[in-house]
C-alpha cells in the first residue's frame, strides 16, 4: 500500500506542480507518467470494487458509499491542490494549472479508493470506516505520511518540481509540509465523513 501511495503521489505532483517552463519535448516525455499509473490505478479500483460488490448485502447502499467517498475525495483534494499551488515554483492560477490540479485530484481520488479497498482487504470488511478507532487511524496516517515522504524525496531529487520559498520544510526528511499533511490527514477526514453513507443493513454480521 505504501508503494501505491508513492505512485499516486508521484503522478499527482507531476500534473499539478510541475514547473511549466520546461520544453515541449520534455512535457511530451511526461505523457506516459501521466496516463499509465492512473490507468493501472483505475483498473485496480474497478477490480476491487467488483470484488467487494459480491460480498455486500445492500448493493445500492454500497454504490452510494463508494460514490460518496469518491466525490468527497476529489473535492477535498482539488481544494488542497489549489490552496498549496503557490508553495511550488512556477504555479499560477490560470486555466492550464487549474486543469492540471483537477486531473491530479482525480488521481488523488483513485488513491483514496485504493486505501479504502486495501484496508477493506486487511479488515475483511469494506465498511471498516464505520468505526474509526486509533487502531485504524494510526496505520492510515502512517501509510499516507510514508507515501508522501517517499514521493516528495524521489521527485525533488530528480528535479521534477521545486518548492517555493514559502513552503515549510519538514526537518530530517526535507520534504514540504503541505504535501505531507495532504496525504496524512485528508484520507482520514474523507473516511470519517464518508461513513455517513453506510446503512445499518450493511453493518450487520
Amino acid at each position: 500500500m505504501i508503494l501505491a501511495e508513492h505512485s499516486f503521489t508521484s503522478i499527482n505532483k507531476i500534473k499539478c506542480k510541475k514547473r511549466f517552463n520546461v520544453s515541449k519535448t520534455k512535457m511530451e516525455a511526461l505523457s506516459l507518467d501521466i496516463f499509465i499509473v492512473p490507468t493501472i490505478a483505475l483498473t485496480v479500483v474497478v477490480l476491487l470494487y467488483l470484488y467487494f460488490a459480491k460480498q455486500v448485502r445492500d448493493k445500492k447502499n454500497y454504490n452510494n458509499y463508494i460514490i460518496g467517498i469518491a466525490v468527497i475525495a476529489f473535492s477535498f483534494n482539488f481544494i488542497w491542490e489549489l490552496a498549496q499551488g503557490l508553495l511550488y515554483e512556477g504555479f499560477e492560477y490560470d486555466w492550464q494549472h487549474i486543469s492540471f490540479c483537477a486531473l491530479a485530484s482525480v488521481a488523488d481520488m483513485l488513491m483514496v479508493l485504493i486505501l479504502l479497498f486495501g484496508f477493506g482487504l486487511v479488515y475483511k470488511n469494506v465498511f471498516w470506516t464505520s468505526s474509526m478507532d486509533i487502531n485504524k487511524i494510526f496505520p492510515l496516517i502512517f501509510i499516507g505520511s510514508a507515501g508522501a515522504i517517499l514521493g516528495e524525496i524521489w521527485h525533488t531529487s530528480r528535479g521534477d518540481w521545486a518548492y517555493a520559498e514559502a513552503m515549510p520544510i519538514v526537518p530530517w526528511v526535507n520534504v514540504g509540509l503541505s504535501p505531507l499533511l495532504q496525504f496524512a490527514l485528508l484520507p482520514y477526514l474523507i473516511f470519517v465523513i464518508g461513513k455517513n453513507f453506510i446503512n445499518e443493513g450493511n453493518l450487520e454480521k
